[in-house]
């Protein structure tokens, strides 16, 4: 249950909010020297304002590979290469881009609810095979309930946060 706590926030920092935030670069990997390589292996990635994301590659050579790999993401977003950095402006999100982006955070946070109740199934099976007495059997049902009423009033929190992030103007 966990784990899917913390993969619903690492699914979170994926999705773009009105924010600049380096973590939506952690999928974007650059096709340089005949390998690739996720992004902030090969440049320093900073936020100085919150509309403004400075990409600075180790290698100078690397900025045009960064580019097009940035192009070529699912990111929708246009760099601006000046010799030296890679500056990205991002533009304010409409309202329509606002309402996908928080019916794709809703759609992950119910994967992430189907998740841990499946571990509470597993948990549950795995208790039934042991064998246990009846109050043993009861005891433990509830400690494994109250462990994923939790985990989902974690997600749901997780999830309202973000879309009042999201739905921030």
């Amino acid at each position: 249950m966990q784990k899917s706590i913390e993969s619903l926030i690492s699914t979170f920092s994926l999705i773009r909010s009105g924010k600049a935030s380096a973590s939506i670069f952690d999928r974007v990997m650059v096709d340089l020297y005949g390998s690739t390589t996720p992004l902030n292996q090969v440049a320093s990635i900073s936020t100085p304002e919150s509309r403004l994301i400075v990409i600075q590659p180790w290698d100078k050579a690397a900025l045009t590979a960064i580019e097009k790999a940035i192009l070529a993401s699912d990111l929708s977003l246009n760099p601006n290469n000046d010799g030296k950095v890679i500056r990205i402006n991002l533009p304010p999100l409409t309202e329509e881009r606002r309402k996908d982006l928080v019916k794709q955070a809703k759609t992950e946070a119910e994967h992430h609810r189907v998740s841990i109740r499946n571990a509470r199934r597993d948990a549950l099976e795995q208790m039934k095979k042991a064998g246990l007495s009846e109050d043993d059997e009861k005891k433990d049902k509830e400690v494994i309930q109250k462990m994923t009423d939790s985990a989902i009033k974690k997600i749901d929190g997780l999830f309202s946060e973000k879309e009042k992030e999201i739905l921030e103007i």
